[in-house]
């Protein structure tokens, strides 16, 4: 089984937060928030319902670590070939379905470009994904910055 790209941890944790703290007796807390795009989330950037009970950090890395399973088992169901290329790519593109959800990928250009090893191609269609509410999010610019680095690296 493959495991979870530490850049992938690293690229989601640096995009996500810890968000919207609060102290909760002696520990701090997050509580849920609506995101950028309009999505109820809490930790980093879990999904949940808008009355989820705060967590701690560690009950969020324990959300952070099954989501990204979860889009790690995704990326490569509709990305095999990223079984057998660098870490650093298949980082990049968990980090992306993390993001935005297998169902984006799955019916992507990026991914046909992916699976066709046409990494510059590649990178341009990830850069293209940075609109939030129908805006561009300078947030998502950044991202996807970083992911199509992490992309085109070949180590």
């Amino acid at each position: 089984m493959i495991e979870v790209p530490s850049a992938a941890i690293e690229l989601a944790k640096r995009f996500e937060g810890f968000e919207r703290k609060v102290k909760r007796g002696i520990e701090i807390a997050a509580v849920p928030y609506i995101c950028p795009a309009g999505f109820w989330t809490i930790g980093y950037g879990h999904l949940c319902d808008p009355k989820h009970p705060p967590i701690t950090e560690a009950e969020a890395e324990v959300y952070l670590a099954r989501d990204l399973q979860s889009a790690l088992a995704a990326t490569l169901r509709y990305c095999p070939v990223l079984a057998t290329e660098p870490e650093s790519r298949l980082a990049a593109i968990v980090d992306f379905t993390f993001n935005l959800g297998a169902g984006r990928l799955q019916t992507s250009t990026l991914r046909r470009r992916i699976n066709q090893r046409d990494w510059a191609a590649a990178a341009t269609e990830l850069r293209r994904w940075v609109y939030g509410g129908g805006k561009v999010l300078p947030g998502l610019v950044t991202r996807r910055e970083a992911e199509a680095a992490w992309l085109l690296r070949n180590g």
